[in-house]
């Protein structure tokens, strides 16, 4: 099993920045990709970033191109999520997920590990 615990999320202003946070425990050694996805009210689960671990080849929604940034920390088993010029359309809940495989665009299929969420809320 794997564990997630993300932080980082809170309250800003349009066109301000915050940084997520994601701290894996358990078998780590058994993922490949981390991914961000977010979920506002009444809308579907849809990915932001994910990055293959070790390589780091990462890929982003159109949305966050640009703007956000998904890096990780190997040796803090940590995933970070760099937001800038944030929007009001980017509140919603954040959530961390890591799978044995990325599927190269952002699809849910290959995350089989999710943390609890943080809410980022962007205000205009």
């Amino acid at each position: 099993q794997v564990q997630l615990v993300e932080s980082g999320g809170g309250s800003v202003q349009a066109g301000g920045s915050l940084r997520l946070s994601c701290a894996a425990s358990g078998y780590t050694y058994s993922i490949y990709c981390m991914a961000w996805f977010r979920q506002a009210p009444g809308k579907e689960r849809e990915g932001v970033a994910e990055i293959a671990i070790g390589i780091r080849r990462t890929f982003y929604a159109d949305s966050v191109k640009g703007r956000f940034t998904i890096s990780q920390d190997a040796a803090r088993n940590t995933l970070y999520l760099q937001m800038n010029s944030l929007k009001p359309e980017d509140t919603a809940m954040y959530y961390c997920a890591a799978g044995t495989y990325c599927s190269g665009n952002l699809h849910l299929r290959p995350y089989n590990y999710w943390g609890q969420g943080t809410q980022v809320t962007v205000s205009s």
